[in-house]
């Protein structure tokens, strides 16, 4: 997410009411989770275990629960709940709209708005577009030209990221969004999330079937096929012309190469390298889980061979 300006340190920490290390005058011109941070972002961390991988990061402000070195160039904000003070810089730069005042909708005139479609604010929609009934378009999404979007399909909801304190689980809140890329089409009675503080990205040419679930800022790339019940969690890159199959499950932080095919199924829980084929859960490469599925078919046979021997 980007800020309407460029901020100082000083700025933002009056905002939170939290005291800071570095110089005052030091720039911040975006918010971000920590996947997807750039220069000039905010990024927070409260736990030590990642305390490392956000002071490294592109991220060049650190909201922190402890007092640590700061690195050169960059700035720390000191906070007793990195979490919340993010939750709150996000909602005041993006506040939550209101859905009967949906405003900054830019939909050409070419494009189809079936009956029963919910469109939220900020949202872009290109040329020779279908929206079909049902369907909500929530804010800060971005759908391209010839994107077709079937009935009841959701884009753009909340990212499903939680904090569990004493009291239950606290959301964290969504200000990112969907962007769709030309000649996508979604089926009926699927979800995209929007992303944390970026955008979820469906590239080009990609088709998606019916109840497909793709979690927030996922990124993927052209020409991808996905058959009905695929669920990709958060986090997930996808890149070109891969296919999955039927009820494929896909965990966060995967990334997944080009031209990749993966069976019905299987579940994703590791990298998988470009141009190949697999199968299974865990899935591994198809050849040798037939291989593997062969070998157990035969264990009966062995066991009752070595009984009687």
């Amino acid at each position: 997410m980007k800020l309407p300006r460029k901020y100082t340190l000083v700025e933002i920490c009056k905002l939170i009411q939290c005291d800071y290390i570095g110089e005052p005058t030091h720039g911040i011109t975006g918010l971000n989770e920590i996947h997807m941070v750039e220069s000039g972002d905010i990024v927070f961390v409260d736990h030590p275990k990642y305390y490392e991988k956000a002071l490294k990061s592109d991220a060049t402000t650190i909201i922190i629960d402890k007092e640590v070195e700061c690195p050169t160039g960059k700035a720390l904000i000191l906070s007793k709940s990195p979490f919340d003070d993010f939750n709150r810089l996000t909602r005041h730069f993006m506040p939550e709209s209101n859905p009967h005042e949906s405003k900054n909708q830019t939909i050409h005139p070419s494009s189809i708005i079936f009956p029963h479609v919910f469109i939220g604010s900020n949202v872009k929609i290109g040329e020779n577009c279908k929206i079909m009934s049902g369907a909500s378009i929530q804010d800060n999404c971005i759908l391209e030209n010839n994107v077709i979007i079937g009935p009841n399909t959701v884009i753009g909801h909340s990212a499903f990221y939680y904090k569990k304190k004493v009291d239950g689980y606290h959301r964290l809140h969504s200000c990112g969004g969907v962007h769709i890329k030309e000649n996508v089409e979604v089926g009926a009675l699927c979800t995209i999330d929007a992303g944390v503080s970026g955008m979820t990205t469906i590239g080009r040419g990609t088709k998606i079937d019916n109840q497909v679930h793709i979690g927030h800022d996922t990124q993927i790339g052209e020409h991808c096929l996905m058959a009905s019940g695929v669920g990709i969690a958060g986090c997930v890159t996808i890149k070109n012309n891969v296919t999955l199959w039927g009820q494929v499950g896909c965990a966060s932080n995967v990334v997944i190469e080009n031209n990749v095919i993966v069976y019905a199924q299987s579940g994703i829980g590791k990298n998988l390298e470009e141009g190949k084929t697999y199968f299974g859960s865990p899935c591994g490469e198809a050849k040798e889980k037939f291989k593997e599925l062969v070998a157990l078919k035969k264990l009966p046979t062995i066991l009752d061979k070595l009984t009687n021997d």
